[in-house]
């Protein structure tokens, strides 16, 4: 019997091949790529979801906070079209979860969402004193031509050892890691060694040029989503902890609640799951069932999501809700070496 490896395999090639010509015709100047006179910086991936784009993109905008960084996307999972300037008052259903998460964290932060990338470079330049753009998920959006591409890969699904959707993850071929100007490892084990690193590059084999950094996960002190509401968090040592999660792989979340003592239950949805009115009963029920010791938690993006389904959450749960914050740290303190690349980029006329 046929694995069903082999069965997609067909489609993967003609996959390949679509994703190869329409990549040519950049690379020739048949399909038109638009620079702008203001230093863009492409953040993506070439598997689908599960990389970190948006702990690194909040890490990009606050290393640039003193050059009026603008973070633009698509607003994946928005409710809306066109070009949106986030507001204070801006829902996630507007500007979609990622773009919402970062608004919300940090507030002085010029984000913006609009499907055509083009269009929404020339709005901010328009509408907001930005001096420097950083695109969110956009390494296959090739109509505008970043003057930096920074290419993530999960350390746990490296793209040189993944295939093209649907027999595996990859948007596009491996090949196009050319593109990237630097490639970042990420969600590595902290302590990973310099000859486990030097086995991932070797693996990669990045092109002359191309620098390759890693990074891990910091997690903080988890914070009330309802903090009106909210009981002192009394830690999570020895208590059952409802994890609800709507991320590609959330496993490494629950290797550090596990770490901290908690007793995981989780509640795992799809990336960008939108909660009905049956799941939200659902986690009540299943957060009573747990008794007057457990906690529930979830992930930032989550989070976004949750705010506007208050009324629907039980009283209870509203009050024993908490978020896990995470941020990224460069591995061996190679963060001085990227933060010069970018910076140095950034100031350039």
């Amino acid at each position: 019997m046929l694995s069903p490896m082999c069965l997609l395999w067909p489609f993967a090639v003609v996959y390949d091949a679509v994703t190869s010509v329409r990549n040519l015709l950049f690379d020739k100047g048949i399909l038109p790529e638009r620079q702008f006179d203001v230093p863009v910086i492409a953040v993506g991936n070439l598997a689908v979801g599960g990389t970190g784009k948006t702990p690194h993109t909040e890490y990009l905008i606050r290393l640039l906070k003193d050059r009026n960084a603008a973070m633009l996307s698509r607003g994946y999972g928005r409710q809306t079209k066109g070009y949106r300037l986030a507001t204070g008052g801006t829902t996630a259903e507007e500007i979609g979860d990622e773009p919402f998460q970062i608004k919300h964290k940090m507030p002085d932060c010029i984000v913006a969402v609009d499907e055509q990338r083009c269009r929404g470079i020339e709005r901010l330049r328009q509408d907001t004193p930005a001096d420097v753009v950083v695109l969110d998920d956009a390494f296959q959006h090739r109509h505008v031509k970043a003057g930096l591409y920074i290419l993530l890969t999960d350390f746990a699904r490296l793209y040189c050892h993944d295939w093209l959707m649907p027999a595996g993850r990859l948007r596009e071929s491996a090949r196009g890691a050319k593109r990237a100007d630097i490639i970042i490892v990420t969600k590595c084990p902290p302590q990973l060694s310099e000859a486990e690193q030097a086995q991932i590059v070797k693996k990669l084999s990045p092109r002359t040029g191309q620098k390759v950094f890693f990074t891990t996960f910091v997690y903080g002190s988890p914070y009330p989503l309802f903090p009106e509401e909210a009981t002192p968090c009394p830690g999570l040592k020895n208590r059952p902890v409802l994890t609800i999660t709507g991320i590609a792989r959330p496993a490494p979340l629950y290797a550090h609640l596990e770490s901290q003592g908690a007793e995981v239950k989780p509640r795992r949805f799809a990336d960008h799951h939108h909660f009905s009115d049956q799941d939200l009963e659902q986690l009540n029920q299943a957060f009573e069932a747990l008794g007057k010791e457990a906690l529930a938690l979830t992930t930032e993006k989550d989070a976004a999501r949750f705010l506007a389904q208050a009324p629907k959450l039980s009283q209870r749960l509203r009050r024993r809700l908490y978020v896990q914050p995470i941020e990224v740290r460069f591995i061996d303190n190679h963060h001085h070496e990227f933060n010069h690349i970018i910076t140095d980029y950034a100031s350039k006329d």
